[in-house]
Parts: C-alpha cells; structure tokens; sequence
C-alpha cells in the first residue's frame, strides 16, 4: 500500500499560482485567502519558496492550508483521516505533473517515497 510523504527539495507543492485553484475562496477563510494571495511571487510561486534550496524559508511557521495534516484537510476539505493518505498522494501527483511534468525526477522521486 502507498503511504504519502513529503519528498525534500520538490516544491511543487509551493506553486501557487491562483488561476490553477479558481476554487480557494470555497476553502479558506477570507483571512487566509488574503495571506495565501499575498504569498503569490514571480511565476504563481511562493515568495517564501527558496529556488535554490527547493525549500520553504518558512516550513516551521508556514500556514495552515500548506500543512498537510488530517485535522486541516478534513476542515478544508472534508476529507475523512482515514482518506488522507490516499488524497495527499492524488493531490501530490497531480500537482507534481501540473509544475514539473509526469515523468519528471520530481515525480520519480515522489513514487518511489510514497511506494508507487
């Protein structure tokens, strides 16, 4: 069975681009809808995306809808805790392939972490 996690220096998942999620007023607060467009930089990535280390300047104190957790994505998205493995990993792939394609070291990467 495929087990989500993370993959270190992807960030795919740091690639905020909003005409890529039309939808995030349905989930998020009007507040973190603000903060989430303030985040918005250069090319739909994230101001606190290091480039060059592929990791968040901020991962500790990042956000709650950048935490992949069963409590936010069950109140974001009404995904049940015993869902969340297999929608991280679908979430994951698709937006992998959407930023760096479906046969990229990026997506290699992420199917051999999750057990693909």
């Amino acid at each position: 069975m495929a087990t989500w996690g993370c993959v270190k220096q992807c960030g795919a998942c740091c690639h905020l681009d909003p005409a890529d999620r039309p939808d995030l007023d349905e989930y998020l607060t009007p507040d973190e809808l603000q903060l989430y467009l303030s985040m918005v930089g250069e090319g739909g990535w994230c101001v606190n995306f290091d480039h060059a280390a592929r990791e968040c300047r901020i991962y500790a104190d990042r956000p709650r809808f950048c935490r992949v957790q069963s409590d936010v994505f069950e109140d974001l998205y009404g995904v049940e805790p015993e869902e969340l493995n297999d929608f991280a990993i679908e979430c994951c792939r698709e937006q992998i392939e959407g930023v760096y394609g479906d046969r990229s070291l990026e997506m290699i990467r992420f199917n051999s972490e999750v057990g693909f």
